[in-house]
Protein backbone atom coordinates (compact mmCIF):
# COMPACT_ATOMS: atom_id res chain seq x y z
CA UNK A 1 0.00 0.00 0.00
CA UNK A 2 1.45 3.70 -0.77
CA UNK A 3 -0.19 6.65 1.32
CA UNK A 4 0.00 10.07 -0.63
CA UNK A 5 -1.13 13.50 0.94
CA UNK A 6 -2.51 16.26 -0.94
CA UNK A 7 -0.12 19.32 -0.86
CA UNK A 8 -3.24 20.79 0.63
CA UNK A 9 -3.42 18.39 3.68
CA UNK A 10 -7.02 17.97 2.89
CA UNK A 11 -6.72 14.54 1.73
CA UNK A 12 -4.41 10.98 1.69
CA UNK A 13 -5.08 8.37 -1.69
CA UNK A 14 -4.59 5.52 -0.95
CA UNK A 15 -2.72 2.88 -3.76
CA UNK A 16 -2.90 -0.93 -3.33
CA UNK A 17 -2.37 -3.57 -5.70
CA UNK A 18 -4.88 -6.29 -4.40
CA UNK A 19 -3.18 -9.75 -6.95
CA UNK A 20 -5.33 -8.29 -9.94
CA UNK A 21 -5.14 -5.20 -10.44
CA UNK A 22 -4.39 -1.74 -8.36
CA UNK A 23 -7.55 0.27 -6.63
CA UNK A 24 -7.20 3.86 -5.23
CA UNK A 25 -8.81 5.17 -2.57
CA UNK A 26 -9.13 8.99 -1.06
CA UNK A 27 -9.96 10.08 2.61
CA UNK A 28 -10.46 13.68 2.32
CA UNK A 29 -11.34 15.93 5.87
CA UNK A 30 -14.23 18.06 5.89
CA UNK A 31 -12.55 20.24 8.45
CA UNK A 32 -8.84 20.60 9.63
CA UNK A 33 -5.64 18.81 7.51
CA UNK A 34 -3.56 15.47 7.66
CA UNK A 35 -1.09 17.78 9.81
CA UNK A 36 0.98 15.31 11.54
CA UNK A 37 2.24 12.77 8.36
CA UNK A 38 4.53 13.76 6.84
CA UNK A 39 6.79 14.73 9.71
CA UNK A 40 9.07 16.64 7.21
CA UNK A 41 8.85 18.55 4.39
CA UNK A 42 12.21 16.88 3.08
CA UNK A 43 10.72 13.29 4.11
CA UNK A 44 10.92 10.87 0.59
CA UNK A 45 8.78 7.91 2.55
CA UNK A 46 8.51 6.65 5.61
CA UNK A 47 6.88 3.21 6.43
CA UNK A 48 3.93 2.76 8.79
CA UNK A 49 2.49 0.07 11.19
CA UNK A 50 -1.20 -0.85 10.89
CA UNK A 51 -2.09 1.01 13.85
CA UNK A 52 -0.01 4.11 12.76
CA UNK A 53 -1.76 3.42 9.79
CA UNK A 54 -5.11 3.76 11.44
CA UNK A 55 -4.71 6.65 13.67
CA UNK A 56 -3.47 8.53 10.59
CA UNK A 57 -6.49 7.78 8.55
CA UNK A 58 -8.54 9.14 11.35
CA UNK A 59 -6.68 12.39 11.54
CA UNK A 60 -4.17 11.25 14.50
CA UNK A 61 -0.47 11.71 14.99
CA UNK A 62 0.63 8.02 13.64
CA UNK A 63 4.11 9.38 15.84
CA UNK A 64 1.42 8.59 19.04
CA UNK A 65 -0.10 5.96 18.43
CA UNK A 66 0.28 2.88 20.81
CA UNK A 67 -0.43 -0.74 19.95
CA UNK A 68 1.24 -3.80 21.59
CA UNK A 69 4.48 -5.36 20.55
CA UNK A 70 4.22 -6.36 17.22
CA UNK A 71 6.39 -9.42 18.39
CA UNK A 72 6.95 -11.57 21.79
CA UNK A 73 8.72 -14.20 22.92
CA UNK A 74 5.98 -16.99 23.97
CA UNK A 75 7.37 -19.95 26.33
CA UNK A 76 7.39 -23.03 25.50
CA UNK A 77 6.52 -25.44 28.06
CA UNK A 78 8.40 -28.53 27.81
CA UNK A 79 6.29 -31.82 27.40
CA UNK A 80 4.94 -33.40 30.35
CA UNK A 81 5.42 -37.00 30.23
CA UNK A 82 2.20 -39.24 30.32
CA UNK A 83 2.32 -42.42 32.02
CA UNK A 84 1.50 -45.40 29.82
Amino acid sequence: MFVFRSRSGKAIKLLVYDGQGFWLATKRLSAGRFRHWPTSADAASRQLLAHEFTALIWGGNPERAQAAPMWRRIPIDPPVARPS
